[in-house]
């Protein structure tokens, strides 16, 4: 098991509903068939509008034209991520397009749960505006084990709320992978 995760953030607002993770247009796709699954991540964040973002230079696309994955692993976000619908295609549309953690100072009850209980990303907690300081393209070290998250482009560390069980579910691959895994549950 790595603990940790090393990527390029991708910064956001306050507020992300799941619409704009993923909107509604794309959610036509099979879970089932690899090239129609592969589009969950080329849409993922498509919806999010250029004021929202928060961004340097303009708009920098999630997902650059004519791919299917980002560039960016770590999520930094505002307050109420995730909230709207309570699709599942949100957290596993980012898993799809890379990434692998969102910090965010809050989130909605029903997406944090679909990220755990799927298995899809890691859902880390902050106290801190990260949302405020961190800028897009900055490149992040996140130390699961410490709970800290270090931006190595500006030379800073901040504390992340621990996740409990949270970690082991998600790498397990979700909640029923997990209670497999611990022989909580008869096979």
């Amino acid at each position: 098991m790595d603990n940790i995760i090393q990527g390029k953030a991708y910064v956001l607002g306050k507020h992300i509903d799941t619409d704009q993770i993923i909107p509604a247009e794309h959610l036509v796709y099979s879970l089932s068939v690899p090239e129609e699954v592969k589009l969950y991540g080329k849409y993922a964040l498509s919806g999010v509008p250029i004021a929202e973002a928060g961004l340097p230079e303009g708009h920098r696309p999630f997902v650059e034209e004519g791919r299917f994955q980002s560039e960016y692993t770590i999520i930094i976000a505002g307050p109420n991520f995730g909230c709207g619908s309570s699709r599942e295609h949100a957290p596993f549309s980012l898993q799809v397009a890379g990434v692998k953690a969102i910090v965010a100072e809050s989130y909605a009850r029903i997406f944090y749960r679909n990220c755990v209980d799927g298995g899809f990303v890691i859902p880390y907690e902050t106290a801190e505006h990260l949302n405020k300081t961190v800028k897009t393209g900055d490149e992040l070290k996140i130390d699961i084990e410490n709970n800290t998250i270090t931006n190595l482009t500006q030379n800073a560390t901040y504390t992340l709320k621990p996740l409990g069980d949270v970690y082991n579910i998600v790498e397990a691959g979700g909640l029923f992978a997990y209670a497999k895994q611990e022989n909580l549950m008869n096979s």
